[in-house]
């Protein structure tokens, strides 16, 4: 499963596209399964960072351990209400954690070494966004395996 910057090499349009609303707002909403299954939903941040999209979580948070038994994963950016709305990025794909420590503090930072950092590989990728004139949604959407798709929905 390729990295962020995998994916850019790919479709850096897109990919650009989705830096700009992943990075608009500091919180995003990740999906993580349950033990059971069940899906649950967390408030989070994520990082991007040399090539690499970066989550970390604090110490057995319930996200970091849905995590490291089943690493499936999405992520949507923030999003606000209309007319403010201009588009939002979803990501899917698996986390991977990182256990090497030096490389958790230079990411998270040295008060947050028994922090727990994931590395996000990316099996897809969707912006949502107004088109131009603004009177349709344009939604691209990248999917490993099968390649870039863009529609527009009026």
């Amino acid at each position: 499963m390729p990295s962020w910057g995998a994916v850019a090499q790919q479709v850096p349009e897109l990919l650009s596209r989705a830096e700009v609303f992943l990075t608009a707002g500091r919180h995003k909403t990740l999906a993580t399964l349950r033990r059971d299954g069940a899906p649950r939903i967390s408030g989070t941040e994520v990082e991007l960072r040399d090539g690499q999209l970066w989550l970390g979580c604090m110490e057995r948070s319930v996200k970091a351990l849905d995590l490291r038994r089943d690493p499936r994963f999405a992520l949507h950016s923030a999003s606000v209400d209309p007319p403010a709305w201009t588009g939002d990025a979803k990501v899917a794909g698996r986390a991977e954690e990182v256990l090497d420590p030096a490389l958790v503090e230079a990411v998270n930072g040295p008060d947050q070494a028994r922090s727990h950092l994931f590395r996000l590989d990316i099996s897809e990728l969707v912006v949502v966004r107004m088109g131009e004139p603004a009177d349709h949604l344009v939604v691209e959407s990248w999917h490993e395996g099968r390649g870039l798709t863009r529609r527009e929905r009026r």
